[in-house]
């Protein structure tokens, strides 16, 4: 294995063609092992920092919490709000795909179908942006989301994606946005309080979770009661077997 990893370098005496090939080969063969060593390594010890934070112009703000120190109504209200299918799904929601797609092809407002699996991924591994660069940071998308869904399994997504999601300027993680907007802990954390910080998560930077109005507002409410429905359906048991 390892002396496929750094065989020699090929001949001058091949074409152009085949030397572009062996490098794509090989850079395509680390990225593979890379990728794979520090999903596994993630897997156990916590995320350290992301692109995103590093490319927060107003600095970051974290404190990472185990999943045993965050109140079982973030989990619900994220449940709720983000992916209603999370424990039944393996990382992708083809039903939310497609009416994404075909809201997009209609020429609406553009609107993912992402999963909370996708976010995790997403947040932790790659980087943010709608530019030309979108379409290739959502191929190697699935593949982080492959990974950690087969590795991780949906405890520990849902434990890092709690940890790494931004809920709020320069604020990153469910226990750094309690603190922000409710002075405690994430393990305090009420139905309603869980709801507004949920519905801030696609739009932390400009949606309000203190002093919420008009959309935020109602769509916070309406997580909170959909967090009832969570919890009563139990479909946050894959977090909690």
């Amino acid at each position: 294995m390892m002396r496929f990893l750094t065989p020699s370098r090929p001949s001058a005496k091949h074409g152009f063609a085949y030397n572009l090939g062996w490098w794509i080969g090989r850079l395509i063969v680390w990225f593979l092992v890379l990728s794979l060593g520090i999903t596994v390594l993630y897997k156990f010890v916590p995320v350290p920092i992301t692109i995103t934070m590093i490319a927060d112009l107003h600095g970051f703000e974290k404190d990472w919490t185990p999943l045993s120190r965050i109140d079982r109504n973030m989990v619900a209200a994220v449940i709720a709000g983000e992916d209603a299918k999370f424990c039944s799904h393996q990382g992708f929601d083809q039903e939310a795909i497609e009416q994404a797609i075909e809201r997009n092809a209609q020429g609406k407002k553009l609107r993912g179908g992402s999963t909370i699996s996708q976010q995790t991924a997403k947040n932790v591994f790659l980087w943010q942006g709608w530019g030309w660069d979108r379409y290739a940071r959502k191929g190697l998308e699935v593949w982080f989301t492959f990974l950690i869904e087969h590795i991780w399994g949906k405890r520990r997504i849902m434990e890092v994606y709690l940890n790494v999601a931004e809920t709020g300027i320069g604020t990153y993680g469910v226990e750094a946005g309690a603190q922000r907007y409710y002075k405690k802990s994430a393990a305090r954390l009420t139905r309603v309080e869980a709801a507004r910080i949920a519905a801030a998560l696609p739009s932390p930077k400009k949606r309000a979770v203190t002093g919420a109005k008009g959309f935020t507002r109602r769509h916070g409410n309406a997580i909170a009661a959909r967090s009832g429905v969570v919890r009563n359906e139990a479909l946050d048991a894959c977090v909690y077997r």
